[in-house]
């Protein structure tokens, strides 16, 4: 199996999505918004790029299946599975903000072996293969090197549905708040991941979140030299619903401020 060819390949697919999605927000006052929960949003968007992502990439790996935000494809793979969000970031999408991303990853297995985010704002593309470095538009990148959480930038996401946990990550933001460089949302979690991944960020996490949320920037992430795991520090962060991400030095200390507060709902 060709990893880089297959990624490469991806990529061209991915950044002709990106286009369509692109030049659609310019219409989005004319775009029909539509609701599958409180503050979840979908558009027509969202749905168009996934057809087109899955029609193009299941010609690349004939026998994939795919695990799609908007379920354009239900078939299974039985060893490769592309795992995709065409637009991570709808809610900044339909609010003429600029942070949203297409997040895709292929499945081996049960392990990932190829991941990409492409952040269509800045037009950045963030990659990386099975035993590969992780790139972002062909420069080689890695995680950061700071060494605590006192001289860190955390990256979280705010739960915009489901609350039972709210309290508790409340009194992680008043501890980032008092002991980091400061708290910043973008609303997409592929970029979040993404920017980890490339040392703008030094950790991040959030809870409730899905593998197509995930799978490709915490491949990135792990690729540049990061750790990745579950709020209790195993690796059930694809389908677990929550997921750390740091550079390896600051990990421990913020593997325990997250279980610390997060344990108590478990």
């Amino acid at each position: 199996m060709n990893y880089k060819d297959i990624c490469y390949k991806a990529i061209e697919i991915i950044k002709e999505v990106g286009v369509y999605i692109k030049k659609e927000q310019a219409q989005i006052k004319n775009i029909n918004v539509e609701s599958k929960g409180k503050n979840d949003f979908v558009t027509i968007v969202d749905k168009t790029a996934e057809q087109s992502l899955v029609s193009a990439l299941s010609k690349i790996l004939l026998e994939s299946g795919f695990i799609a935000e908007e379920q354009s494809s239900t078939k299974r793979g039985e060893k490769y599975n592309w795992i995709i969000d065409p637009l991570d970031g709808t809610t900044n999408y339909i609010h003429n903000n600029q942070v949203y991303a297409i997040s895709v990853a292929l499945q081996e297995n049960e392990k990932i072996v190829i991941g990409i985010v492409y952040e269509i704002g800045l037009s950045e593309c963030f990659y990386a293969w099975k035993n590969s470095a992780a790139y972002l538009n062909g420069e080689i990148i890695n995680v950061s090197k700071s060494k605590n959480i006192n001289n860190s930038l955390i990256a979280t996401g705010f739960p915009y549905y489901n609350y039972q946990q709210l309290q508790n990550f409340l009194k992680t933001l008043e501890y980032f708040m008092r002991n980091s460089h400061g708290i910043r949302r973008l609303g997409s979690a592929a970029t979040d991941l993404a920017y980890v991944a490339c040392g703008r960020f030094d950790a991040f996490y959030e809870y409730n979140l899905n593998a197509w949320d995930v799978a490709a920037g915490a491949f990135i992430v792990q690729q540049a030299g990061g750790t990745v795991s579950d709020y209790s520090g195993k690796n059930n962060y694809l389908f677990g619903k929550e997921i750390i991400a740091s550079n390896k030095h600051v990990y421990q200390e913020f593997f325990k401020v997250i279980n610390q507060y997060f344990k108590l709902e478990k």
